[in-house]
């Protein structure tokens, strides 16, 4: 095998279209594009996404549901088991020093999932109705919000 000898596979290769050359090519006159109509047209054939020949769209049909809370990260979620690392009086800026809300956060809520050993004062933290309890049954208190 020389390289002035290569050549590509049977088949492999086809030959260029041309159209609008004449009947005889079998793509003349119209040149494969049919009669009349925007995909006769240089230029025009295009369709924007989502176009449904004039009927209203499927993107319009349907009906708009759902709502998007722009406040949906504010706040942050702390578990009840989570408060046994911390001692004394909790409030948002104790819970942000021990990493237990993103910075992100505007507010904490305790919820109560696991146990709480120690007597603990919550100030300014939302606690859900069952953490409320349990930290009151721990001997702890729980002063202001309440959700």
């Amino acid at each position: 095998m020389k390289l002035n000898t290569l050549k590509p596979g049977e088949g492999a290769r086809a030959d260029r279209k041309r159209v609008g050359r004449g009947i005889g090519s079998g793509l003349g006159k119209t040149a494969g594009r049919g009669h009349k109509g925007s995909f006769a047209r240089s230029g025009k054939g295009k369709i924007k996404a989502g176009f449904e020949g004039g009927q209203m769209p499927m993107h319009m049909r349907l009906p708009k549901v759902g709502f998007r809370s722009r406040t949906k990260g504010d706040t942050a979620e702390v578990m009840l088991y989570q408060l046994d690392r911390l001692e004394g009086e909790i409030d948002f800026a104790a819970l942000r020093a021990a990493k237990l809300v993103p910075s992100t956060a505007k507010r904490a809520k305790i919820v109560k999932k696991g146990e709480l050993s120690k007597k603990l004062v919550l100030k300014g933290v939302l606690a859900t109705a069952g953490a409320r309890a349990a930290i009151e049954a721990a001997g702890g208190t729980v002063e202001d919000l309440s959700a």
